[in-house]
C-alpha cells in the first residue's frame, strides 16, 4: 500500500500524516494498537484525571476523543467508500468531549473501547479494494479521499500521545 497523496488531503491533516512513518496502512493500525495500548495500560492512574491547564482536557478525555475521532473518521471512509455523494458533517470535538462523560467512564473499559474501535477500523480498511481506498468524498466541507483517512487516523492519534509524553507526563 502507498502513502496517500497530500494533493488529496485538507491541508491541516498533513502534520498527522507526517507523524506516521511506513505505508503499509494495516501493520500500522495494528502496531498502534499494540503499542498505544501497552502505554495506556502502563500509566499511573493518577494521571489519568490530570490537565496541564485549567481548560485541557484529562487524558481520559483524550482517549475519549480519540475514540470518538477515530469512529468519525472510519465513518468518514465507510461513506466515501460506498460511494456517497452527499457531503459529510464535520464534529465539534469540544462538545463531543464536553458531553462524552469520560471522568466517570472506568479506565478499563475505556482501554476495551479502543481495542473493539481500532479492530473494527483495521477490518473496514483491510475489506477495501485498492479502487475504494483511492475513492474521494467531501466531509467537513473539505475533499477528501480513503486512503488518506486511514493515515489521518494514524497520525491524530500519534500527535494526541506525543502531546499527553509532552504535557501531561
Amino acid at each position: 500500500m502507498s502513502r496517500p497523496d497530500l494533493t488529496r488531503v485538507p491541508e491541516w491533516y498533513h502534520r498527522y500524516i507526517a507523524q506516521v512513518e511506513g505505508d503499509d496502512l494495516i501493520l500500522l493500525l495494528n502496531e498502534q494498537l499494540t503499542s498505544f495500548l501497552f502505554f495506556l495500560e502502563n500509566l499511573d492512574a493518577e494521571k489519568r484525571e490530570y490537565r496541564y491547564g485549567p481548560d485541557k482536557w484529562t487524558i481520559k478525555e483524550v482517549l475519549q476523543h480519540i475514540l470518538d475521532a477515530e469512529r468519525v473518521f472510519a465513518y468518514r471512509a465507510l461513506c466515501i467508500a460506498r460511494g456517497e455523494k452527499q457531503p459529510l458533517p464535520g464534529f465539534d470535538e469540544n462538545n463531543y468531549v464536553t458531553h462524552s462523560k469520560a471522568g466517570k467512564r472506568d479506565w478499563k473499559d475505556m482501554l476495551e473501547e479502543f481495542k473493539a474501535v481500532r479492530y473494527s477500523t483495521t477490518m473496514l480498511f483491510a475489506s477495501f479494494d485498492e479502487e475504494q481506498l483511492e475513492a474521494t468524498g467531501t466531509a467537513s466541507g473539505w475533499t477528501v479521499y480513503v486512503r488518506g483517512i486511514g493515515f489521518i487516523i494514524i497520525g491524530h492519534l500519534n500527535h494526541h500521545l506525543h502531546i499527553i509524553k509532552e504535557r501531561y507526563l
